[in-house]
């Protein structure tokens, strides 16, 4: 911002502010705040009978945009040095969990460290994408067999400890987190067709069998019984539409109920009379596009993907491998969060849990986007400096 257009008696307090606010993306945060708004405003219509529920919504984003500006203030190469040790401690947490975990609503997921709680698994959600990152920059590429078995055995065993949490959800995070990464090292396009193809055939074969594979006492391997269950509400949510089939009915009528111009703010029915469980959380959408309607998605639809783009941007222009591969690998984190939210809130996807970011209520999810947003505007930062100091020595 050019000082002319500022007045005269604040340019003294705007000069002091300047190096403080120049750490964090312009054209990144123009993005991010208009999500924000967005989300104060479905926060405070939602969740206006939750007592202190708009004020923690508050205080959360807070605290991820103070993350965000302290981890702007950190090198990449000092987010690089700590990217081994940040995944030995998630993984060693991660075993903590599975042998003294506290077990709560019949999951293994947190923590006790006396003075609070932790899940650790937040945590490899930005840990697994900086191993990764490091490693394939360490081996200056994956060439051989047995780096891509190494690469592949960091990325199966935290995937794996997560899953027998149980937590599906998280642990599609932070598996496709570090696939990102494998992917941007360059991942063989046969192994992506492979996947591709398996997951196709696997969709078919479901829509085909559904209902013979859905029946009582079939059992899925590899998935527990209400995993199985959530795939097959997905398919038939009418099979028990007061029961298993609620959220998916409810989300789809509060979705579609908001037309194209939305039943206007503080007005969805759907949401005020309480048809929406955890209408402050993991289906905020159904209440923001039950109120804004089609016009309201599509502005949110836009200001993700301004935002997801500026992301590939700035991995584009990164001064190293490591920084490359990690800035893409965030910025297809906040798509796959906002993509799988709003896929199951839709009744596209299975209902796993997974925030809309920086819109659904949460503090956990908060401090983790709010951490990989402020690696991001480190990376963009030493971008920055190194195109200046690249054209003051053309310059000179």
């Amino acid at each position: 911002m050019s000082s002319e257009i500022i007045p005269r008696g604040w340019r003294g307090i705007w000069v002091r502010l300047q190096p403080w606010i120049a750490v964090l993306d312009g054209p990144f945060m123009m993005f991010f705040l208009g999500i924000v708004f967005l989300s104060c405003l479905t926060l405070y219509s939602a969740g206006h009978d939750f007592d202190g529920r708009f004020a923690g919504h508050i205080r959360n984003l807070g605290i991820a945009v103070l993350i965000m500006w302290a981890v702007a203030h950190v090198s990449p190469g000092q987010i690089q040095r700590i990217a081994v040790p940040l995944f030995i401690t998630g993984v060693l947490l991660l075993i903590a969990v599975a042998l003294v975990g506290d077990v709560s609503k019949g999951a293994r997921r947190w923590l006790n460290i006396g003075v609070t709680r932790i899940q650790p698994s937040e945590l490899m959600k930005i840990a697994m994408p900086m191993m990764l990152a490091w490693l394939v920059h360490r081996m200056e590429g994956l060439r051989t067999v047995q780096h891509w078995i190494l690469a592949l055995l960091l990325l199966g065993v935290p995937t794996a400890l997560i899953l027998a949490q149980p937590d599906l959800g998280t642990a599609i995070l932070v598996f496709s987190a570090g696939l990102f990464v494998l992917f941007f090292a360059g991942l063989p396009w046969r192994l992506v067709l492979i996947a591709l193809g398996v997951g196709v055939a696997g969709v078919l074969v479901l829509v085909i069998f559904g209902d013979a594979a859905c029946a009582d006492g079939i059992n899925w391997p590899g998935l527990r019984e209400y995993q199985r269950q959530r795939v097959c509400t997905l398919l038939d949510p009418m099979r028990d539409p007061l029961g298993k089939g609620f959220h998916i009915i409810q989300s789809i009528i509060a979705v579609g109920s908001g037309g194209i111009f939305g039943k206007g703010w503080m007005q969805g029915t759907q949401t005020h009379l309480e048809f929406i469980p955890e209408r402050t959380t993991d289906f905020l959408f159904a209440a923001y596009s039950e109120e804004f309607g089609l016009l309201g998605n599509l502005l949110l639809v836009a200001l993700y993907g301004g935002l997801i783009l500026r992301g590939l941007w700035i991995a584009i222009g990164a001064p190293t491998l490591f920084t490359r591969l990690l800035a893409g690998a965030i910025s297809l984190t906040i798509f796959n969060y906002a993509f799988v939210n709003m896929g199951m809130v839709t009744g596209v996807l299975p209902v796993v849990g997974v925030p809309l970011p920086w819109m659904s209520y949460g503090g956990t999810a908060m401090v983790t986007l709010g951490f990989g947003a402020g690696i991001l505007m480190s990376i963009a930062r030493t971008r920055s400096q190194t195109v200046q100091g690249f054209v003051m020595q053309r310059q000179s």
